[in-house]
């Protein structure tokens, strides 16, 4: 990977073997130790997350969690590494791969529910995202979630239009299922799309404000500056 480029928030990064042999022998704690062994055996990727305070201009800070322990505590692990230790990277998995690729070990009304997530939202032209449980569940088929599991989306809208009709459309199947997640703007600023609704539909409006999550901090910010971002309607491709 070249240093310039910094993938946002929830990729997917694999790394070179002698990333991971780095990370073990600077790890402390021998569980760590023998998680991060299991990892790079299995060939998992790591996921970005929010910069540290302290990081380094060349680090990139990743982590992962493990499944759930008996009383249901998700272990988590903090790393950072290197541009020239990523061997590869991609973005989120979109929730249309995860439904064509029928997992098991899904609560008995996801299948269906998610099928006719992705209906909703194909057809209005919006493409959805998977992070958190869900996706480590795909990515390690390890069990991951369980009945009281939250449904973790990412919601990048192209146009206001579309980010109202989204949010509407993810009201709407919360009825049904456990969703959670983002809407990511075009300057990857990130919003609770619960929070967006509660405040710029049914709050404040533009003159409202909302905790938006970024690579390096978290601040509040008004709705009206992150709607300024997006054009009234998605902008034909050119011929």
């Amino acid at each position: 990977m070249s240093p310039s480029q910094h993938p946002g928030r929830h990729h997917l990064f694999w790394l070179h073997d002698a990333a991971w042999q780095r990370l073990q022998q600077d790890s402390v704690d021998e569980r760590q130790r023998a998680s991060l062994a299991h990892w790079q055996r299995m060939r998992w990727p790591v996921v970005v997350r929010r910069t540290d305070v302290d990081a380094r201009a060349d680090e990139l800070c990743v982590g992962i969690a493990l499944p759930p322990d008996a009383q249901g505590n998700k272990p988590r692990i903090a790393l950072r590494v290197t541009p020239q230790e990523v061997a590869a990277s991609r973005a989120p998995f979109l929730l249309r791969d995860i439904v064509a690729a029928r997992l098991g070990g899904l609560p008995s009304s996801w299948p269906a529910g998610l099928a006719e997530l992705q209906q909703h939202m194909e057809r209005a032209g919006i493409f959805l995202s998977v992070f958190g449980s869900l996706a480590w569940q795909a990515v390690t088929a390890e069990p991951y979630l369980r009945a009281s599991s939250d449904i973790d989306l990412l919601f990048c809208p192209r146009s206001r239009s579309q980010l109202e009709g989204g949010v509407r459309l993810l009201a709407w199947q919360a009825m049904f299922l456990p969703l959670d997640g983002e809407i990511v703007f075009p300057d990857g600023g990130a919003v609770s799309w619960k929070e967006w609704r509660q405040v710029a539909v049914l709050g404040a409006g533009d003159l409202g404000q909302v905790l938006v999550k970024r690579a390096n901090r978290v601040a509040l910010e008004r709705v009206g500056s992150l709607m300024a971002a997006l054009p009234q309607e998605v902008q034909p491709c050119a011929a």
